[in-house]
């Protein structure tokens, strides 16, 4: 595997390969343990090449290994890459979280003035 790095380009990596549907499909099954090509390419209408080309963007992402045990070559999920996008992530979820903190906050208080005002009347 090709080691990225700077952690940006080891980011983009990671969610680029996360932008296909085909790749998350693969990771998923890889959530359970791990698994050979062809048991990864089961549930795929796709040659074994194209799941070849998948698993290649997964493997330089860093979001997955393969192994090698004799003949037998599986591929295992790598939760570091996941983990490093998650922290990126993380921060825009704070970011959000305050920023609704603050409009539930304003929304309450135009509701109690809104009651001020009927009860005032």
């Amino acid at each position: 595997m090709v080691k990225l790095k700077d952690p940006e380009e080891t980011l983009n990596a990671t969610f680029q390969a996360l932008a296909d549907p085909t790749r998350r499909k693969i990771l998923m099954q890889l959530v359970s343990g791990e698994a050979t090509v062809l048991q990864l390419a089961e549930p795929f209408e796709m040659s074994l090449p194209g799941i070849s080309k998948h698993l290649k963007v997964l493997e330089k992402a860093g979001l997955i290994e393969k192994t090698k045990t004799a003949q037998y070559r599986p591929c295992r999920l790598k939760v570091e890459a996941l983990q490093e996008a998650n922290q990126w992530l993380e921060q825009y979820k704070k970011l959000w979280e305050e920023r609704l903190d603050r409009l539930d906050a304003y929304l309450n208080e135009l509701q109690k003035q809104q009651q001020d005002k009927t009860n005032n009347v």
